[in-house]
């Protein structure tokens, strides 16, 4: 393994799963969306032309059953352009250093991420005693030390295009990370939400593991910035997509998708914001 990549002291397996683990589903020809344990990457890119790129990177320990989702969606060996990052949460870099040691392939973030994804700063702990159930309260557990990808990871361009997506712009939307980001192609609206918004409630185990459908905020444990979160779901909101994938839940479109976020950006404080919690101050919200 590259001497300047490591994972924190923290990382390992993390025993929860939904009952969506190990499947894909194919939201557009060119957009595959993938279920790793809790948390959903995607395969942006045509089969047909081999040409792709991996948007997050899965749970810890997850690298062989993301190779082997790679090469059911696009053939043996291959391997994408990039790898983009929504975010560096433990549960979106978890098979990072294994998936570049195989494939020598770039890593993009926001340049406000960087600093998590270097070793150089750590996410706050995440929140066990907020408002939301038992996986808030499995979150000291979790991994909370920064990986290290030392020069393997780079800052996507300032102009907002996205490197090998010509079609897609990264949109800053932070609040559950400080640069945390989403993805948008505005000829088909198409969405990929990372964590900015969920369509299942990630706190709730019951709803985790079986994935329950219903649109909502960040995951409550880990967003300590609930005014930046709500901000960045009103911008997303206007955007009006047609189609979005989000890190936690299934693929939501049409109507389905419109209203739902619609409610959750004017019912924000009600819907997403916990009543309780060390990140809770509910004076900065309105």
């Amino acid at each position: 393994m590259d001497q300047e990549m490591q994972y924190g002291s923290d990382y390992k397996y993390i025993p929860a799963t939904s009952i969506e683990s190990g499947k894909g589903k194919e939201v557009l020809p060119d957009l595959y969306s993938y279920t790793n344990q809790i948390v959903n990457i995607h395969l942006v890119g045509d089969p047909k032309k081999r040409e792709f790129v991996l948007v997050d990177a899965g749970m810890p320990e997850s690298a062989p059953e993301i190779l082997s989702a790679v090469e059911e969606r696009f053939g043996k060996n291959a391997r994408p352009k990039a790898i983009i990052l929504t975010h560096g949460h433990f549960d979106h870099v978890g098979a990072v250093i294994e998936l570049v040691d195989q494939w020598g392939v770039p890593v993009y973030a926001h340049e406000a991420e960087l600093p998590y994804l270097t070793g150089a700063m750590r996410y706050p702990e995440p929140d066990s005693t907020v408002e939301g159930g038992m996986v808030s309260e499995m979150s000291p557990m979790f991994p909370n030390e920064p990986v290290n990808l030392g020069d393997s990871v780079k800052k996507l361009p300032s102009d907002g295009t996205v490197p090998y997506m010509p079609e897609f712009k990264w949109i800053h939307t932070p609040g559950h990370t400080p640069g945390h980001i989403s993805l948008f192609r505005e000829s088909d609206r198409t969405l990929i939400a990372g964590d900015a918004f969920s369509t299942v409630k990630q706190e709730q185990l019951y709803k985790v593991l079986t994935q329950e459908q219903e649109i909502t905020g960040p995951p409550r444990y880990l967003t300590p910035d609930w005014k930046a979160a709500k901000e960045s779901v009103i911008k997303l909101k206007e955007l009006k997509p047609a189609a979005a994938v989000t890190g936690h839940g299934a693929p939501m479109t049409g109507e389905l998708l419109t209203t739902s976020l619609q409610r959750l950006a004017d019912h924000f404080d009600e819907i997403a914001v916990p009543d309780y919690g060390r990140f809770v101050d509910k004076d900065q919200l309105h």
